[in-house]
């Protein structure tokens, strides 16, 4: 999805952004997010390292779906340390394609 094919579902596209931020790929992160909450630029951690994604719950987001909302618990290491990042995040579809709208941190 990175390379230009569209995400499928709301979950598909939390899982490719995911990856993009493993990968250090913020210009498809900013792609990838709503145009009206999407900041102007992003810097990323050089420090954390992603390491395992868990999808907690999934409301929406199908293949006919114009809304979803996925929840997740990313785990990372920063500075040696391990450490998780809960979010609810809600996407939506702009121009037939899922777009990463906003997120609730959650744990």
């Amino acid at each position: 999805m990175h390379a230009g094919a569209a995400a499928p579902t709301a979950e598909a596209l939390m899982r490719s952004r995911y990856s993009a931020f493993a990968l250090g790929d913020a210009p498809y992160l900013l792609a990838s997010w709503h145009p009206r909450t999407r900041p102007a630029d992003l810097e990323l951690d050089d420090d954390t390292r992603w390491t395992g994604l868990e999808v907690l719950a999934v409301e929406g987001g199908g293949l006919l779906a114009v809304e979803g909302t996925v929840e997740f618990r990313a785990s990372y290491r920063r500075d040696g340390e391990p450490g998780a990042q809960q979010e609810r995040s809600r996407f939506t579809k702009v121009e037939g394609r899922w777009v990463y709208l906003d997120g609730v941190t959650t744990g």
